[in-house]
């Protein structure tokens, strides 16, 4: 694999054309644990500058309604995207995981860059709105530990059967057969190039 950094991916999808209204999507997508958020920071980052609009980060985390929830967040990329593609406000319920249920709407205004991490953020029902498509994988001990240090006792419960959710998910939706770029998550930004996909 080549080595690839934060302002190369974010190059790639600056040449491209806007794909959301007059903005970039760059989705993140790969399994849980691989690394998806530090290479959405990475790449927000790098688009920040004095005098621009920053970039926008929404963590698929906050869409899903609870562990079992990957199969329902269609809706909520539809509410988010779909007015965005617009030039509207786009919104979303955010998922207070303490509490165990929706919080409050979430408005997204129009960004020249949103960048969206997470599992099933590559949704093929979107794919013409995305701008370019990452995928993020690490081996299956790294990302269990990842989540165990991220989320504590409470993911592993819920960490076997979110892996066989994921699995059909991706099995489905085919995000990383569809990646514009691929990247190993155990040592982010040393990844595979594939944009010519």
């Amino acid at each position: 694999m080549s080595t690839i950094s934060p302002a190369s991916v974010l190059q790639l999808a600056i040449d491209r054309h806007p794909t959301l209204g007059e903005g970039r999507l760059i989705c993140i997508d790969g399994p849980a644990g691989a690394g998806k958020t530090t290479v959405a920071a990475g790449i927000a980052a790098g688009f920040d500058a004095p005098g621009e609009r920053a970039a926008r980060v929404i963590h698929m985390d906050d869409l899903f309604p609870g562990w079992s929830g990957l199969s329902e967040v269609d809706a909520q990329l539809a509410d988010l995207l779909l007015p965005l593609a617009e030039g509207r406000a786009g919104s979303y319920r955010r998922y207070d995981w303490v509490a165990g249920q929706l919080a409050e709407e979430v408005t997204v205004d129009p960004v020249p860059l949103l960048v969206l991490e997470g599992v099933g953020s590559g949704a093929a029902r979107f794919a013409a709105l995305v701008t370019l498509l990452i995928w993020v994988e690490a081996p299956h001990d790294v990302r269990m530990r990842r989540g165990i240090e991220r989320d504590g006792d409470a993911f592993a419960p819920h960490w076997e059967q979110w892996a066989r959710d994921e699995a059909a998910l991706f099995a489905r939706e085919q995000p990383r057969e569809r990646a514009d770029v691929l990247i190993d998550g155990t040592h982010p930004y040393a990844g595979e190039d594939s944009s010519n996909r």
